[in-house]
C-alpha cells in the first residue's frame, strides 16, 4: 500500500491558520471600536465573517480571543529592535531610540490596543501583567542594560540604571503620548517627536553624563 502524501494535511493547517487569522483581525477592529465590554461573539463574527459556530471552534469565549490579541500586540511590539549596540554613542543612541519609541506607541491602532489593555487589566491582571512584561519592562531592561554599560565605561553616571531608563522614556512622552492615547491630539508629527526627544535626551545627559574636566 502506498502511503497518503501528507499535502492535503498541511493545506488543512493553512486553512485553519487563514481561518484563525481571519478571526483574529475582525475582532481586534470590534473590540477596538466597541472596547471588550461593549464586543459581542455575535458581533465579532459578523466583522470576522465567520458563523458564530466557527468562531467558537477556535476561541471559547471572548476573554479567550481578547487574550490572543494581547498577545499578538506583546509580540508585534516585540519584534522592534532598537539598537542599543553599547559602542554607540550615547546621544545618538537615546535620540535614535526615543523615536522610534515614540512612533511605535502612537502608531494607528497603537493607541487603541493600549487603552482597551489598561481598561481590562483590572478584570483580567494576567493579560495586563504579560502585556506589561513583554514590552514595557522588556524595553526598559533593555535600554537599562545599554546604560549600565556605559556606566562601566565611564560615560555615564547613573546608580539605578533600570531607574534611568525608565525616566527616560516617560520624558521622550511628555506632552505627545496621553493626548494621543486619550483622543485629545492626534499622532504627533516626526519633527514634534524629534523636538521633544531632543530635550529629554539633553536633560539626561545632564543629569547623568560625566562631566569631563
Amino acid at each position: 500500500m502506498v502511503a497518503a502524501k501528507p499535502t492535503p494535511l498541511q493545506l488543512v493547517g493553512d486553512e485553519d491558520s487563514s481561518k484563525r487569522r481571519q478571526i483574529v483581525d475582525g475582532a481586534r477592529k470590534v473590540f477596538m471600536d466597541l472596547g471588550f465590554d461593549g464586543a459581542s461573539m455575535g458581533e465579532i463574527a459578523r466583522s470576522a465573517g465567520v458563523s458564530k459556530g466557527t468562531l467558537y471552534v477556535y476561541f471559547a469565549d471572548k476573554s479567550r480571543l481578547f487574550e490572543a490579541i494581547v498577545e499578538e500586540e506583546s509580540l508585534e511590539q516585540g519584534k522592534v529592535a532598537f539598537n542599543f549596540d553599547p559602542e554607540r554613542d550615547v546621544a545618538a543612541t537615546l535620540m535614535d531610540f526615543g523615536q522610534a519609541y515614540i512612533q511605535l506607541l502612537c502608531r494607528p491602532g497603537g493607541g487603541s490596543a493600549i487603552r482597551t489593555v489598561m481598561a481590562i487589566a483590572e478584570r483580567m491582571p494576567e493579560v495586563g501583567r504579560r502585556f506589561y512584561n513583554n514590552v514595557v519592562a522588556l524595553t526598559i531592561a533593555k535600554l537599562g542594560a545599554y546604560l549600565e554599560a556605559h556606566v562601566r565605561s565611564g560615560d555615564l553616571d547613573i546608580e539605578d540604571c533600570p531607574l534611568a531608563a525608565t525616566q527616560f522614556m516617560q520624558m521622550c512622552q511628555a506632552s505627545l503620548f496621553m493626548p494621543f492615547v486619550f483622543q485629545a491630539a492626534p499622532a504627533p508629527s516626526a519633527e514634534r517627536i524629534a523636538e521633544v526627544v531632543g530635550s529629554a535626551t539633553r536633560m539626561f545627559l545632564a543629569a547623568y553624563q560625566v562631566k569631563r574636566g
